[in-house]
């Protein structure tokens, strides 16, 4: 592990392997370690650079609310602490979303993109949404949002079958920080980027799992018909 001072904050990232850069951008209410079972696969062929977005994990928590234009900057940020000029993206949910906007606000930076379970327009309803999931967070912590979100991510047979992964990710979930949960809820919120896709120069990869709530399939086929 490492740390940069990028603008405001202290990021916490780490790299290993060889090879092109691959830079993996987590899910919100996650952190870098998310992606450790695909470390195995990824480091024989990448310099795979894992990073905490702005309030997860061991990275610096601002007072909410965030954009995603604030947490592109962050990472591009990083990038120029490391030299970096292009890498490969991989993004999960809000990982996505941040991928798109860096994309556009630095045509060129990144290589090939994984959009996975993301969207590029926030649904009709998202404000009062969101603005729900930042109320029980404030209300009531971390604690509070940890069981309805396993139960968006994973279905339940599997998290019966797998109580020790569930064990795993909620201590992620619980370890966020409630202003990093509420500031990036807001980001996400406000997320729109499907009139602009066709300004992204980066070929992408968009896949979505069959029974995602959160981020329905409906969402990513509309982005890759942009």
């Amino acid at each position: 592990m490492a740390t940069a001072r990028i603008g405001d904050i202290d990021v916490n990232y780490r790299i290993d392997g060889q090879g092109p850069w691959l830079t993996l951008s987590h899910p919100l209410a996650a952190d870098l370690e998310v992606w450790a079972p695909q470390m195995a696969l990824l480091t024989p062929h990448f310099r795979v650079l894992r990073y905490d977005t702005r309030g997860h994990g061991a990275t610096s928590a601002t007072a909410a609310p965030y954009t995603l234009e604030q947490l592109a900057d962050d990472a591009l940020g990083l990038f120029d602490h490391l030299g970096i000029t292009q890498s490969h993206w991989v993004g999960l949910s809000m990982g996505g979303m941040i991928a798109q906007v860096l994309a556009l606000r630095r045509p060129g930076v990144l290589g090939k993109m994984v959009i996975a379970d993301s969207t590029s327009r926030r649904a009709p309803n998202a404000a009062a949404m969101w603005g729900d999931r930042i109320a029980l967070a404030r209300a009531s912590g971390m604690s509070a949002i940890a069981p309805p979100t396993l139960d968006r991510w994973f279905m339940e047979p599997f998290r019966r079958a797998n109580p020790e992964v569930m064990a795993w990710i909620r201590g992620q979930i619980e370890g966020t920080s409630v202003e990093g949960y509420c500031g990036c809820c807001a980001a996400i919120a406000q997320m729109d980027t499907l009139d602009r896709l066709k300004d992204i120069g980066s070929p992408a990869l968009i896949i979505v799992g069959e029974h995602d709530h959160g981020t329905p399939a409906e969402m990513s086929r509309r982005s890759e018909e942009h």
